[in-house]
């Protein structure tokens, strides 16, 4: 099982984010729509958890670089007015 449960994980890690969000919304129209067993709908729910947590890494890194990225261009900009 934990073989399984590793494999998932990496299948989920090498998502991009788009791809990632776009089954989380397919996980939660099929929650929503209901009609599933109950161990159908925990499988799908440990799914839309595993997606989202992809989706998170994503738009962390994300912010990360945007955050950087400005530092870098205030920095620059703070540098120029000491010549």
């Amino acid at each position: 099982m934990t073989s399984e449960v590793e494999q998932s994980a990496a299948v989920s890690e090498a998502l991009g984010y788009e791809q990632a969000r776009d089954e989380l919304i397919e996980v939660v129209r099929r929650l929503e729509a209901g009609g599933t067993t109950l161990e159908e709908s925990l499988a799908l729910w440990e799914r839309g958890e595993e997606l989202a947590k992809v989706c998170r890494r994503w738009l962390d890194g994300a912010r990360a670089r945007l955050d950087a990225a400005l530092a870098e261009e205030a920095e620059a900009a703070g540098g120029d007015g000491d010549r």
